[in-house]
Protein backbone atom coordinates (compact mmCIF):
# COMPACT_ATOMS: atom_id res chain seq x y z
CA UNK A 1 0.00 0.00 0.00
CA UNK A 2 0.98 3.34 -0.40
CA UNK A 3 2.86 4.68 2.40
CA UNK A 4 0.93 7.77 4.81
CA UNK A 5 2.60 10.79 5.96
CA UNK A 6 1.83 11.55 9.50
CA UNK A 7 -0.95 14.38 8.65
CA UNK A 8 -2.11 12.30 5.92
CA UNK A 9 -2.96 9.47 8.22
CA UNK A 10 -4.51 12.12 10.56
CA UNK A 11 -6.70 13.49 8.18
CA UNK A 12 -7.86 9.60 6.84
CA UNK A 13 -8.64 8.61 10.49
CA UNK A 14 -9.25 11.50 12.74
CA UNK A 15 -7.05 10.70 15.26
CA UNK A 16 -4.67 13.68 15.79
CA UNK A 17 -1.03 14.52 14.83
CA UNK A 18 -0.50 15.86 18.15
CA UNK A 19 -2.18 11.96 19.50
CA UNK A 20 -0.02 10.28 16.91
CA UNK A 21 3.30 12.18 17.96
CA UNK A 22 2.53 11.26 21.85
CA UNK A 23 1.65 7.45 20.57
CA UNK A 24 5.06 7.19 19.39
CA UNK A 25 6.46 8.83 22.15
CA UNK A 26 4.81 6.39 24.20
CA UNK A 27 6.43 3.53 22.19
CA UNK A 28 3.23 2.53 21.15
CA UNK A 29 2.74 3.36 17.47
CA UNK A 30 6.23 3.86 15.73
CA UNK A 31 6.33 4.97 11.80
CA UNK A 32 7.76 2.82 8.82
CA UNK A 33 10.20 5.32 8.29
CA UNK A 34 11.18 8.63 8.08
CA UNK A 35 12.71 10.42 4.90
CA UNK A 36 14.55 13.89 4.58
CA UNK A 37 13.52 16.72 7.07
CA UNK A 38 12.52 13.92 9.11
CA UNK A 39 8.70 13.16 7.66
CA UNK A 40 6.98 9.98 9.69
CA UNK A 41 6.20 7.89 6.91
CA UNK A 42 3.16 5.57 7.82
CA UNK A 43 2.36 1.56 5.85
CA UNK A 44 -0.16 -1.25 6.66
CA UNK A 45 1.66 -2.84 9.69
CA UNK A 46 1.24 0.92 11.44
CA UNK A 47 -2.45 0.69 10.45
CA UNK A 48 -3.10 -2.57 11.60
CA UNK A 49 -1.50 -1.24 14.99
CA UNK A 50 -3.12 1.91 15.33
CA UNK A 51 -6.19 0.02 15.00
CA UNK A 52 -5.58 -2.27 17.78
CA UNK A 53 -4.78 1.08 20.29
CA UNK A 54 -7.97 2.28 19.15
CA UNK A 55 -9.58 -0.65 20.09
CA UNK A 56 -8.43 -1.54 23.46
CA UNK A 57 -9.17 2.22 24.11
CA UNK A 58 -12.27 1.63 23.30
CA UNK A 59 -12.50 -1.12 25.98
CA UNK A 60 -11.66 1.35 28.21
CA UNK A 61 -7.90 0.64 28.70
CA UNK A 62 -5.56 3.23 29.63
CA UNK A 63 -2.66 3.62 27.25
CA UNK A 64 0.00 1.85 29.96
CA UNK A 65 -2.93 -1.19 29.88
CA UNK A 66 -2.81 -0.70 26.09
CA UNK A 67 1.27 -1.11 26.04
CA UNK A 68 1.62 -4.04 28.29
CA UNK A 69 -1.26 -5.59 26.39
CA UNK A 70 0.10 -5.12 22.99
CA UNK A 71 3.68 -6.19 24.57
CA UNK A 72 2.24 -9.28 25.91
CA UNK A 73 0.48 -9.93 22.33
CA UNK A 74 -2.98 -10.57 24.47
CA UNK A 75 -5.78 -9.32 23.36
CA UNK A 76 -4.83 -9.90 19.86
CA UNK A 77 -6.01 -7.13 17.30
CA UNK A 78 -8.68 -9.88 16.01
CA UNK A 79 -10.04 -10.05 19.89
CA UNK A 80 -9.74 -6.64 20.62
CA UNK A 81 -11.97 -5.72 17.52
CA UNK A 82 -14.68 -8.26 18.44
CA UNK A 83 -14.48 -6.64 21.79
CA UNK A 84 -14.82 -3.49 20.22
CA UNK A 85 -18.09 -4.76 18.22
CA UNK A 86 -19.28 -5.99 21.32
CA UNK A 87 -19.38 -2.50 22.67
CA UNK A 88 -20.71 -0.89 19.46
CA UNK A 89 -23.64 -3.24 19.38
CA UNK A 90 -24.40 -2.39 23.51
CA UNK A 91 -24.22 1.30 22.76
CA UNK A 92 -26.86 0.53 19.28
CA UNK A 93 -28.63 -1.26 21.79
CA UNK A 94 -28.88 1.79 24.03
CA UNK A 95 -29.39 4.37 21.36
CA UNK A 96 -32.51 2.45 20.24
CA UNK A 97 -33.88 2.32 23.64
CA UNK A 98 -33.71 6.01 23.79
CA UNK A 99 -35.29 6.33 20.41
CA UNK A 100 -38.39 4.31 21.64
CA UNK A 101 -38.50 6.43 24.87
CA UNK A 102 -38.06 9.90 23.27
CA UNK A 103 -40.98 8.67 20.60
CA UNK A 104 -43.38 7.80 23.40
CA UNK A 105 -42.22 10.84 25.26
CA UNK A 106 -42.90 12.85 22.08
CA UNK A 107 -46.58 11.34 21.61
CA UNK A 108 -47.77 11.84 25.04
CA UNK A 109 -46.62 15.79 24.39
CA UNK A 110 -48.14 15.47 21.09
CA UNK A 111 -51.63 13.88 22.71
CA UNK A 112 -51.74 16.15 25.26
CA UNK A 113 -51.52 13.71 28.09
CA UNK A 114 -49.83 13.73 31.69
CA UNK A 115 -46.39 12.94 31.94
CA UNK A 116 -45.16 12.33 35.71
CA UNK A 117 -41.69 13.12 36.79
CA UNK A 118 -39.99 10.26 36.13
CA UNK A 119 -40.72 9.76 32.57
CA UNK A 120 -39.10 13.12 32.29
CA UNK A 121 -35.78 12.41 34.48
CA UNK A 122 -35.77 9.31 32.97
CA UNK A 123 -35.77 10.90 29.46
CA UNK A 124 -33.88 13.72 30.08
CA UNK A 125 -30.92 10.96 32.27
CA UNK A 126 -30.68 8.75 28.57
CA UNK A 127 -30.50 12.51 26.78
CA UNK A 128 -27.11 13.08 27.94
CA UNK A 129 -25.98 9.62 27.48
CA UNK A 130 -25.53 8.33 31.09
CA UNK A 131 -27.29 4.87 29.58
CA UNK A 132 -24.54 4.28 27.43
CA UNK A 133 -21.93 3.71 29.48
CA UNK A 134 -23.05 3.71 33.17
CA UNK A 135 -24.73 0.62 34.73
CA UNK A 136 -27.96 1.28 36.32
CA UNK A 137 -25.96 0.28 39.59
CA UNK A 138 -23.67 2.92 38.44
CA UNK A 139 -26.26 5.49 37.86
CA UNK A 140 -27.71 4.93 41.52
CA UNK A 141 -24.36 5.56 43.39
CA UNK A 142 -23.87 8.76 41.27
CA UNK A 143 -27.30 9.84 41.73
CA UNK A 144 -27.16 8.58 45.98
CA UNK A 145 -23.50 10.96 46.13
CA UNK A 146 -25.15 14.21 44.08
CA UNK A 147 -28.20 13.57 46.68
CA UNK A 148 -25.94 13.17 49.45
CA UNK A 149 -24.01 16.16 49.16
CA UNK A 150 -27.10 18.29 48.12
CA UNK A 151 -26.94 21.12 45.54
CA UNK A 152 -24.60 23.93 47.44
CA UNK A 153 -21.96 22.08 47.22
CA UNK A 154 -22.28 20.57 43.59
CA UNK A 155 -23.02 24.28 42.38
CA UNK A 156 -19.45 24.77 44.36
CA UNK A 157 -17.26 22.12 42.39
CA UNK A 158 -19.18 22.58 39.04
CA UNK A 159 -17.86 26.24 39.65
CA UNK A 160 -14.20 24.70 40.57
CA UNK A 161 -13.99 22.76 37.21
CA UNK A 162 -13.36 25.66 34.70
CA UNK A 163 -10.53 27.00 36.42
CA UNK A 164 -8.75 23.74 37.00
CA UNK A 165 -9.68 22.59 33.23
CA UNK A 166 -8.32 26.22 31.98
CA UNK A 167 -4.61 25.94 34.05
CA UNK A 168 -4.46 22.18 32.62
CA UNK A 169 -5.10 23.52 29.03
CA UNK A 170 -2.80 26.69 29.64
CA UNK A 171 -0.06 23.88 30.91
CA UNK A 172 -0.85 21.74 28.05
CA UNK A 173 -0.06 24.78 25.74
CA UNK A 174 2.55 26.00 27.16
CA UNK A 175 4.37 22.29 26.79
CA UNK A 176 4.62 21.65 30.38
CA UNK A 177 6.00 18.14 31.06
CA UNK A 178 2.69 16.45 32.57
CA UNK A 179 4.61 14.98 35.86
CA UNK A 180 6.17 18.46 36.73
CA UNK A 181 6.28 20.14 40.25
CA UNK A 182 4.68 23.15 37.98
CA UNK A 183 1.33 20.60 37.24
CA UNK A 184 1.37 18.44 40.36
CA UNK A 185 -1.34 20.90 42.37
CA UNK A 186 -3.34 20.89 39.08
CA UNK A 187 -3.08 17.20 38.73
CA UNK A 188 -4.11 16.55 42.37
CA UNK A 189 -7.11 19.12 41.94
CA UNK A 190 -8.20 17.45 39.12
CA UNK A 191 -8.08 13.99 40.53
CA UNK A 192 -10.07 15.12 43.70
CA UNK A 193 -12.73 16.68 41.82
CA UNK A 194 -12.96 13.63 39.71
CA UNK A 195 -12.91 11.04 42.18
CA UNK A 196 -16.04 13.02 43.89
CA UNK A 197 -17.97 11.78 40.98
CA UNK A 198 -15.96 8.39 40.69
CA UNK A 199 -16.37 7.67 44.27
CA UNK A 200 -12.83 6.16 43.41
CA UNK A 201 -15.15 3.26 42.08
CA UNK A 202 -12.50 1.65 39.22
CA UNK A 203 -15.83 0.27 36.87
CA UNK A 204 -17.32 4.04 36.47
CA UNK A 205 -13.78 5.88 35.67
CA UNK A 206 -13.35 3.08 32.96
CA UNK A 207 -17.04 3.87 31.86
CA UNK A 208 -16.37 7.55 32.28
CA UNK A 209 -13.29 7.33 30.28
CA UNK A 210 -14.92 4.97 27.03
CA UNK A 211 -17.79 8.28 26.90
CA UNK A 212 -15.08 10.67 26.80
CA UNK A 213 -13.15 8.69 23.84
CA UNK A 214 -16.22 7.73 22.04
CA UNK A 215 -18.33 10.70 22.72
CA UNK A 216 -15.25 13.51 22.17
CA UNK A 217 -17.34 16.23 20.37
CA UNK A 218 -20.37 15.93 23.06
CA UNK A 219 -17.98 15.57 25.67
CA UNK A 220 -16.28 18.59 24.99
CA UNK A 221 -19.33 20.76 24.51
CA UNK A 222 -20.54 20.00 27.98
CA UNK A 223 -16.93 19.82 29.85
CA UNK A 224 -14.76 21.78 28.21
CA UNK A 225 -12.61 19.06 27.57
CA UNK A 226 -11.12 17.73 24.60
CA UNK A 227 -9.44 14.54 24.06
CA UNK A 228 -6.13 15.94 23.99
CA UNK A 229 -6.93 17.84 27.28
CA UNK A 230 -7.84 14.53 28.77
CA UNK A 231 -4.88 12.80 27.28
CA UNK A 232 -2.49 15.57 28.87
CA UNK A 233 -4.66 15.42 32.55
CA UNK A 234 -4.87 11.64 32.61
CA UNK A 235 -0.42 11.41 32.45
CA UNK A 236 -0.29 14.21 35.02
CA UNK A 237 -3.02 12.29 37.65
CA UNK A 238 -0.83 9.14 36.92
CA UNK A 239 2.08 10.31 38.51
CA UNK A 240 0.47 11.50 41.37
CA UNK A 241 0.78 9.17 44.79
CA UNK A 242 -1.87 7.52 45.69
CA UNK A 243 -4.52 8.81 48.50
CA UNK A 244 -8.32 8.48 49.58
CA UNK A 245 -11.03 9.41 47.00
CA UNK A 246 -12.30 12.75 47.65
CA UNK A 247 -16.12 13.24 48.64
CA UNK A 248 -16.50 15.99 46.35
CA UNK A 249 -18.97 15.38 42.78
CA UNK A 250 -17.23 15.95 39.62
CA UNK A 251 -18.31 16.94 35.90
CA UNK A 252 -20.53 13.65 33.98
Amino acid sequence: MKLLSVSQLARRTGVTVRTLHHYEQRGLLRPAMRIDAGYRLYGEAELRRLQHILSLKTLGLALDAIQASLSAGAPTLAEAVLGQLHRLRETIDHQQALLRRLELLAQRLADGTAIDVDTFLSSIEASVQMENYFSEAQRAAIKQRGEALGPEKIREVEQAWPQVIAGMRAAMQLGKDPASDEVRPLATKWRSLLRAFTGGDRGIEQAMGRMYAQEPAAMQQRSGIDPALMDYARRAVAVLPEEPASPTPGPA
